[in-house]
């Protein structure tokens, strides 16, 4: 008995679920948890997944739909090029259209191999109302979509992604009909206001989150390019064959699904799960991934026998990437780092010539390596730089939220093992310092240019919204007398006159009895 026969029995339809992905974890995860809380009712559901990602984490996500779900096939894509979008838009070109094509129609066959009653294909940045798959089989039409609703380009109206006639004409017009530009304006109004209100209308192009009819699959629908048409575009060319076969397209709009187009529709994703689940669901702690990637940034020197190995151990559950810059180790640091962060992304920089000498270049360095991995937040550290252990409980916390880019904390000099310095010259901890950064591509960044002391971030973020944060940061960097008596010949060697630093400060460094402060955690 196959699978068809099983489920008439039951009086069950099986709809593949289907999509190729190549996302953000972010907003992966957030589609994913959507398509945890899709209702069934009478139908039951498959899935189909072509995991076309950069980011292992995305990978790891479907990994962990799959462990959480039945009948869940993921097929790995073996291109290795690159899709980029940015604050303005998604940059396509050929390849990439015909790509996405060819994976939609390998989904076509599995559809057509597992001989289900409908496949639904749907863009991996698109959150669905629980009720839309149901209520799509429900129109009983042959093709037929969700609306969603994009601003393509920041500056512009909202446009659903489907249309009346060509490659993306929203007004209606007869052929050989010459309209005014008024004209065009009334009539273009006339249908984005008509599909605001809920109901099922005949269109000529669609796409993105699409139920197709295993009727419509047998009679042939493909998102083959038909080469004697220019339009733009795979969805086009699916459209035109459909209608060409005698398939009428429609879109439904009582369930809009919300499209996450750019990073900072993100921020959206709260609004619509109020909207779509209740109040129960309505936080991101519901999704199914809970924090945006946070990249650690980091710069090395011989630290193989330092507080390295602790300070990445303590901070690896919490951070998605990392940033090393080894400034001319002679020793196994670089090893050390390769070691503990073999789970997670990681890019290693290996200057052969130290660069402390100047430091300003040193720490642009750091940035520019840091910001080319696309990170979401910056964790900027030093190697012998640990944050308290609540750190690790209330991170997610701070990543959530949308307010503000910059956190700013407090850093205690530790002079042993369990106390920090304080008088005069050693009360870093009475002052907040940037350590974590949400990194902002529009955002024009500058630098104090001084050869010590520049800072580890552009001394301009704090034009950004910031705020200040109880947690605190235990610094080792004077831990040990060896460690001060290297640091002191460095600071007289670099700035002998105190030009960047406080003289004073760099002498109180051989203090024999120091004021110290035993830390309480």
């Amino acid at each position: 008995m196959n699978g068809k026969m099983v489920n008439e029995i039951e009086g069950k339809k099986k709809v593949l679920i289907a999509s190729p992905v190549h996302q953000k974890p972010e907003i992966l995860g957030a589609f994913l948890y959507s398509l945890e809380q899709l209702q069934q009712e009478d139908l039951t559901f498959a899935f189909h997944f072509i995991d076309d990602n950069k980011n292992p984490k995305s990978s790891r996500l479907l990994e962990k739909f799959q462990e959480r779900n039945p009948s869940v096939l993921i097929e790995k894509s073996t291109y290795q090029d690159e899709y980029v979008r940015d604050g303005i838009t998604h940059y396509w070109n050929e390849h990439l259209v015909w790509k996405v094509a060819d994976f939609k129609n390998t989904i076509i066959q599995t559809a057509k191999t597992q001989d289900v009653d409908y496949l639904f294909l749907v863009d991996s940045d698109l959150l669905l109302y629980p009720q839309t798959i149901t209520h799509l089989v429900q129109q009983k039409k042959e093709i037929i979509s969700e609306i969603f609703w994009t601003r393509w380009q920041p500056t512009a109206i909202e446009q659903p992604q489907v249309w009346l006639y060509d490659e993306y004409i929203q007004y209606q017009k007869q052929r050989g009909e010459q309209l005014s530009d008024e004209q065009t304006r009334i009539r273009f109004n006339e249908f984005l206001n008509k599909l605001r209100v809920p109901g099922v209308y005949e269109v000529g192009g669609l796409g993105a989150c699409t139920l197709l009819s295993g009727e419509a699959l047998q009679k042939g629908v493909n998102f083959n390019q038909i080469p004697n048409l220019m339009f733009w575009g795979e969805d086009r060319h699916f459209c035109i064959r459909a209608a060409a076969l005698g398939l009428a397209l429609h879109v439904d709009t009582h369930y809009p699904a919300h499209h996450i187009y750019r990073d900072e529709d993100v921020a959206g994703i709260p609004e619509f799960f109020h909207k779509a689940y209740g109040n129960e669901k309505a936080t991101l702690e519901n999704v199914y991934i809970v924090k945006p990637k946070l990249t650690l940034s980091m710069i090395v020197k011989n630290e193989g026998n330092g507080y390295l190995r602790e300070v990445l151990s303590k901070h690896l559950p919490i951070i998605d990437e990392a940033v090393i810059i080894d400034d001319g180790s002679t020793d196994h640091t670089v090893e050390i780092c390769e070691e503990l962060l073999k789970g997670i992304p990681l890019t290693i920089i290996r200057n052969e010539v130290s660069k402390f000498s100047n430091e300003i270049d040193l720490r642009k360095q750091q940035w520019e390596e840091t910001i080319k991995t696309e990170p979401n937040w910056i964790l900027n550290l030093d190697a012998d730089e640990l944050f308290e252990d609540r750190f690790i409980q209330e991170i997610n916390g701070l990543l959530l939220q949308e307010k503000y880019d910059l956190y700013s904390f407090r850093l205690y000099d530790f002079w042993n093992a369990t106390h920090y310095r304080e008088d005069d010259h050693w009360r870093a901890h009475s002052m907040y310092r940037p350590f974590l950064l949400r990194y902002r591509k529009d955002f024009r960044y500058t630098w104090k240019e001084t050869v010590q002391h520049c800072g580890r971030f552009p001394e301009n973020i704090f034009q950004l919204p910031n705020q200040i944060s109880h947690l605190r940061v235990k610094h080792y960097g004077w831990a040990t007398p060896e460690i001060r008596a290297e640091k002191y010949k460095r600071y007289m060697t670099l700035d002998p006159q105190g030009q960047y630093g406080v003289k004073a400060q760099y002498e109180s460094i051989m203090d024999v009895h120091p004021n110290l402060v035993k830390w309480e955690e």
